[in-house]
């Protein structure tokens, strides 16, 4: 396992839209070589059923549409603080999805400006997830696709960073590197131990999974 410099010289960190185009190019050369990956991404994928029935969105490629309409975060110069006071489509910080219920420590989705939130990472994140929907050959958004992955599919899935820490922990890494060498680790070991398959289908009941396949999960839980 290895940390990858950002591509552009002199930089720290990387930008949304360079990880955007990272992701993008990983599945293309999976299914060139067709070697598949797994992607794990630390922000929410979709908001709670409250949120869906109140605008009358169906699936999880109409809340996408929608929601790149209202929070266009991926423009160039736009943030989601400048498009925070008075947007049509927002939440009550006390809504959760049916994940957040069964995850001590995991926040809404609307829950902006505290320390451990992803409301902002959620808000600025989606419009590049809807873009990687869009173009991106062979892949597979679980649960959405379905929780079950064919054998030739990458796959992009949520991941909460906290569930890992102790478990891989890095003292020396900053808290940002730390959580993406948790996923990273825990994503390599479950594949070694060929345990993957066993959280890509959690326990759930029938109507709990039908929900999941609506809202998103975060891989791990269950």
């Amino acid at each position: 396992m290895r940390r990858l410099p950002p591509p552009q010289a002199g930089k720290t960190n990387w930008s949304r839209i360079e990880v955007a185009g990272f992701c993008a190019q990983a599945v293309e050369q999976a299914c060139r070589q067709q070697a598949p990956v797994i992607i794990g991404i630390d922000h929410a994928f979709g908001f709670p059923a409250s949120y869906l029935e109140r605008y009358a969105l169906t699936d999880w490629d109409g809340f996408l549409d929608d929601f790149v309409d209202h929070w266009p975060a991926d423009r160039a110069g736009v943030c989601v603080d400048d498009l925070r006071s008075g947007n049509p489509r927002s939440g009550d910080n006390r809504e959760l999805r049916l994940c957040e219920r069964w995850t001590a420590g995991a926040k809404s989705v609307f829950l902006f400006d505290v320390q451990g939130s992803v409301a902002k990472s959620t808000h600025a994140g989606l419009p590049w997830l809807f873009g990687l929907r869009r173009t991106a050959m062979n892949l597979h958004c679980w649960p959405f696709d379905g929780f079950t992955v064919p054998p030739d599919r990458s796959v992009v899935a949520e991941m909460y960073p906290a569930l890992l820490r102790r478990r891989y922990s890095q003292p020396t890494l900053k808290p940002d590197a730390q959580d993406a060498h948790a996923v990273a680790a825990w994503l390599a070991d479950m594949d070694r131990r060929g345990a993957l398959e066993r959280y890509l289908e959690p326990p759930l009941t029938p109507d709990e999974a039908k929900l999941a396949q609506r809202e998103g999960w975060i891989l791990g839980v269950g």
